[in-house]
């Protein structure tokens, strides 16, 4: 049951877009543009269920912030990585939150 262990819900290396971290930051071009983090992915089995992180813990790395035509340099940025995953049930995003207001 190779398949079954490689496939379940655990923090795996994943490439993120340095964007999707940092969205305000559109005026830099960063290199590399994408780096490598340790992220919950995978299946678990279950429509009811969703891989979650349930322990994150924070990784700096050195990246070139290009501003175009101006500057560049070097400087570290900080990543949240997952180190633990697990299969909780889903949030329903669906529905809205009901309010129980006094009625009159």
């Amino acid at each position: 049951m190779d398949v079954y262990q490689r496939s379940y819900c655990r923090p795996i290396e994943t490439l993120v877009d340095i964007f999707q971290e940092y969205p305000d930051e559109i005026e830099y071009i960063f290199k590399p543009s994408c780096v490598p983090l340790m992220r919950c992915a995978g299946c678990c089995n279950d429509e009811a269920l969703e891989c979650v992180p349930t322990s994150e813990s924070n990784v700096t790395m050195q990246i070139m912030r290009i501003k175009p035509h101006q500057s560049q340099h070097i400087g570290e940025m900080s990543f949240l990585q997952h180190s633990r995953c697990e299969c909780r049930p889903k949030k329903d995003r669906t529905k809205p939150e009901k309010c129980d207001k006094p009625r009159r």
